[in-house]
């Protein structure tokens, strides 16, 4: 399962599910719509240091795991936990690695309707788009410091894997800033992205799938 929390927490340009404490129905919806597609669309790199938190609904303790993530413009992601344990998972186009500390699997997104479904979700959300998906029925919320995309899927595909995805949108810069999900079978995640650095120069062999 680790993979789709993985694949879904690509939607990165990213508590309670029913609107959070705090938030409010966003003033201007518009007005953040576009500014948020605006600087999005402007981003053409992102490198950073995430943190993950899983509840399990078995356990009573958190499951924290750390790493790195890079996106490149189109479609290009690579999330690569690096503690407690080695995870991998590299998308380049319509092409998916996962690695582990044994095994290596190489998958293409067009014999996957799950798959095809996710890259799309992750590439309207890193562009910007996310609120013009029709697999999702959305509202925005806010406080002083964030925007808040409460996302709920209407697509089939998608609701037999998450009931509710949440992004935290930054004001200051319109960045995803951490996201929350939701799994159908009671799970939760939560990871928040760290120490971002926006159109550095990243060479294309960091998403290799060969």
């Amino acid at each position: 399962m680790r993979k789709w929390i993985f694949i879904c927490c690509c939607l990165m340009n990213v508590m309670a599910f029913a609107q959070s404490p705090g938030f409010k129905p966003v003033a201007n919806p518009e007005q953040f719509k576009q500014q948020f597609s605006k600087t999005s669309q402007n981003t053409k790199t992102i490198k950073s240091d995430f943190v993950q938190e899983k509840n399990l609904s078995m356990l009573s303790e958190k499951i924290t795991s750390k790493g790195k993530f890079w996106f490149k413009k189109e479609d290009k992601v690579r999330m690569e936990y690096q503690q407690p344990s080695y995870y991998l998972v590299i998308i380049n186009g319509k092409d998916i690695k996962t690695k582990d500390s044994q095994k290596e699997n190489r998958i293409s997104s067009k014999s996957s309707k799950v798959f095809q479904q996710v890259s799309k979700i992750t590439a309207d959300c890193v562009q910007g788009n996310v609120l013009n998906n029709p697999d999702f029925s959305t509202k925005v919320f806010e406080n002083n410091q964030f925007y808040q995309l409460e996302m709920t899927p209407v697509s089939k595909v998608i609701k037999e894997y998450f009931k509710k995805i949440v992004l935290w949108v930054d004001k200051k810069d319109y960045s995803v800033t951490k996201l929350q999900m939701q799994e159908s079978g009671g799970d939760d995640t939560v990871m928040s992205f760290v120490n971002k650095e926006v159109n550095v120069n990243i060479g294309d062999e960091v998403f290799a799938v060969k």
